[in-house]
C-alpha cells in the first residue's frame, strides 16, 4: 500500500524554496507583467478576462487538497486512520482560502485582463502546491489529539484569521475604488492602506505564515516563504508606481510592512 515518503516531502519543499528565491531574483527589479505594470511594459498577446483567469488559476488548489488527494490517499491507506481534529482543521483552513479565491473573489474583481502565460504558470504552481500541502497534511502529518490547544496551533490560527481578514477587507476597499467598467487606477484609502501600499499582499503573507505556524511543517513554511518572495516585490513595485503616478500620494506610507518597509 502507499505510504508517506518524508524524502519526497523534503524534496518538494526544498524545490518550492528554490522557486521562491528565483521569483525574488526575477521580480525584485522588474514587476510581473499584468495589471498596472502592463502599461509601461511589453503587453502580452493572449489574455483572459480577470474573473475567468482567477477562477481557472485557483481552482486546482481547492480541488486537489480538499477532494482528489484525500480521496486517493485515504482509499490507498491500510489500515485506515482518522486524522485528529487539529489536522482536519488545518486542511479546512487551506481549503477555505482557496474556496474564497476560487468561488468568491473572481466574481467581484474588476481587474484588467490577465495574460494567458501567467495563468498557465500560476495554475501549474497551484497544482504543485495543492498536492504538496494536501499530501503532507492528509497523509504524512502526525499531530497529537490535543494539537488544537497547542500554542503553535492557536497562535498560528489567530494569525491566519487576522491575515485573511486583512486580505478580504483590502480586496473590498480596492473594488470600491472603481465603478463597473472602470480600469483606471486610484489611490487606495482606508483600512491597512493607511499604512502600506500593499495591504492585500501583507494580509496574504500574514495568513500563510500563520498557517505555517499552525501546521509547524516544512511544506507550509516553504509556501509562506514563496508567498513572501512572490507578492512582496509586487507590493514594492505598486508602492513605486503610486509614488510616481500620484503627486499627492501619502509619503508616510510604506510598501508592505507598516512603519518598517
Amino acid at each position: 500500500s502507499m505510504q508517506c515518503f518524508p524524502s519526497l516531502v523534503l524534496a518538494l519543499s526544498s524545490l518550492l524554496g528554490a522557486l521562491a528565491l528565483l521569483q525574488l531574483s526575477l521580480y525584485l527589479r522588474v514587476p510581473s507583467r499584468y495589471g498596472k505594470h502592463e502599461e509601461r511594459l511589453c503587453r502580452p498577446r493572449g489574455r483572459l478576462p480577470a474573473r475567468c483567469a482567477w477562477f481557472l488559476q485557483e481552482l486546482p488548489s481547492f480541488l486537489l487538497p480538499s477532494f482528489l488527494v484525500p480521496a486517493v490517499l485515504l482509499a490507498l491507506r491500510s489500515p485506515p486512520r482518522l486524522e485528529p481534529l487539529g489536522c482536519r482543521l488545518l486542511c479546512c483552513l487551506f481549503c477555505w482560502h482557496y474556496f474564497y479565491r476560487t468561488f468568491i473573489y473572481p466574481f467581484f474583481t474588476r481587474g484588467r485582463p490577465f495574460p494567458l502565460q501567467l495563468l498557465f504558470f500560476g495554475t501549474l504552481f497551484c497544482i504543485y502546491n495543492g498536492f504538496l500541502q494536501g499530501y503532507y497534511l492528509i497523509y504524512c502529518a502526525e499531530y497529537p489529539n490535543d494539537w488544537c490547544t497547542d500554542i503553535r496551533f492557536t497562535s498560528g490560527l489567530l494569525l491566519f484569521l487576522l491575515g485573511m481578514g486583512i486580505n478580504i477587507h483590502s480586496d473590498l476597499l480596492l473594488r470600491q475604488l472603481r465603478k463597473p467598467g472602470e480600469v483606471t487606477y486610484k489611490i487606495p484609502q482606508g483600512g491597512l492602506f493607511t499604512y502600506v501600499s500593499g495591504a492585500n499582499y501583507f494580509g496574504e503573507i500574514v495568513e500563510w505564515f500563520g498557517f505555517a505556524i499552525a501546521t509547524w511543517s516544512l511544506p507550509a513554511f516553504a509556501f509562506a516563504f514563496f508567498t513572501l518572495c512572490c507578492i512582496g516585490p509586487r507590493a514594492y513595485h505598486h508602492h513605486r508606481y503610486y509614488l510616481k503616478t500620484f503627486t499627492d500620494y501619502p509619503k508616510s506610507r510604506k510598501a508592505l510592512i507598516p512603519f518598517v518597509f
